[in-house]
């Protein structure tokens, strides 16, 4: 399937969960990372903010966890940028200040800086994915340009409720490939 048709199935899929089976989905994908990825030893995880609306996963879920469990691990989150086309990224605490930009993301206000190549891991939210790795966002190319600044060794794992198609038809040499991908029953590696 292409990515166009991928994105709109996947949309329309996700769109059509009650919240109860999104909080369920999200509770199994953030277990799978913590049993099955070094998260203990990484300094910074970056990771999306959930647009509820869009039945994203619910990274704060796993957010209350971290901060709990490994008060060592560093969180970060991206803001979009007054250009459209960017991401900056910022430290997010427990009294991190958040407000909701236009399009309902919660972004921080008055945080530090995180530059990309300061991360460890970046969470990638997506729409679908393929046994290979690639991906389907939402179309604006934010986490392309965004992983591009990353360290060579960063994870790169994708964040999906549902199981990899087995071929995106017209993914490209351009696209930005995940290391692994969290479905809520397994990890996929690449």
């Amino acid at each position: 399937m292409t990515k166009a048709e991928l994105r709109r199935e996947a949309l329309t899929r996700r769109r059509g969960l009650p919240e109860a089976a999104v909080a369920q989905l999200s509770a199994q994908l953030w277990q799978q990372l913590l049993n099955e990825l070094p998260v203990a030893e990484w300094r910074w995880l970056h990771l999306f903010l959930p647009i509820p609306q869009q039945r994203e996963p619910d990274t704060w879920l796993l957010i209350r966890r971290l901060w709990a469990a490994l008060p060592h691990l560093q969180l970060a989150v991206p803001v979009v940028q007054p250009d459209g086309h960017t991401l900056r990224h910022f430290h997010l605490t427990p009294t991190t200040t958040l407000v909701e930009n236009r399009w309902g993301i919660p972004e921080p206000i008055d945080a530090a800086e995180v530059l990309p190549p300061q991360l460890n891991a970046v969470l990638v939210p997506l729409l679908a994915f393929d046994e290979t790795g690639h991906r389907v966002g939402y179309g604006k190319g934010f986490y392309d340009r965004f992983l591009a600044e990353c360290r060579p060794d960063a994870l790169r794992i994708g964040v999906s409720l549902g199981p990899p198609v087995s071929r995106i038809t017209d993914a490209w040499d351009g696209d930005v490939r995940l290391h692994a991908c969290l479905t809520p029953e397994r990890v996929w590696r690449f």
